[in-house]
């Protein structure tokens, strides 16, 4: 369990599970600004769950340890709306991210997430065992959908770098669901 919740003043942090064969999936990000909803449920129901925090940029953090949060929780309501908002906003995201993986177009799926991952850029630098992570799904399930858009001319691949040959096609997939 938990013994602090930490505030994210700068960077970002990914949060993600892994099973007992070695699986990753990412179940969301914590960006500045924002608490890790997982650490706040363990922290409300004093259980720990297994999730890991990476840090995917320098971070600067403020620590709240558990006392001042059960204190902050219990006497003020303006701490206590800020912490079910953010819950309840972060349990709709993993309520999404379940329903992508259980009923999501891979296609779809992948073409929304590289064209998230590139912004403004033509190229995602990304293994296909990290993209299969952050999707929930086989690396074998990524390379094979990969393929089928390079086959299509809609991207360039080379070793952990993907070029966004076609991003309009790719955003018009995205946009299928």
């Amino acid at each position: 369990m938990p013994d602090s919740l930490l505030f994210l003043y700068e960077g970002r942090i990914r949060v993600s599970q892994s099973s007992d064969s070695g699986r990753e999936i990412v179940l969301y990000r914590v960006d500045a600004g924002e608490s890790c909803v997982l650490t706040t449920a363990c922290m409300l129901a004093e259980e720990a769950y297994n999730a890991e925090g990476i840090a995917e940029t320098d971070i600067t953090a403020i620590v709240l340890p558990k006392p001042a949060f059960d204190q902050l929780a219990s006497e003020e309501e303006a701490f206590r709306k800020f912490i079910f908002a953010a819950y309840s906003r972060r349990l709709i995201d993993l309520l999404r991210v379940v329903d992508d993986v259980a009923f999501g177009h891979m296609d779809v799926r992948l073409a929304e997430r590289l064209l998230d991952l590139a912004g403004d850029m033509k190229e995602v630098t990304a293994t296909h065992q990290q993209l299969a992570s952050e999707l929930g799904t086989a690396r074998e399930v990524v390379s094979r959908v990969l393929s089928d858009f390079q086959k299509r001319d809609m991207i360039a691949q080379s070793r952990g770098r993907i070029a966004l040959i076609d991003k309009p096609t790719l955003r018009a997939l995205a946009e299928s669901r």
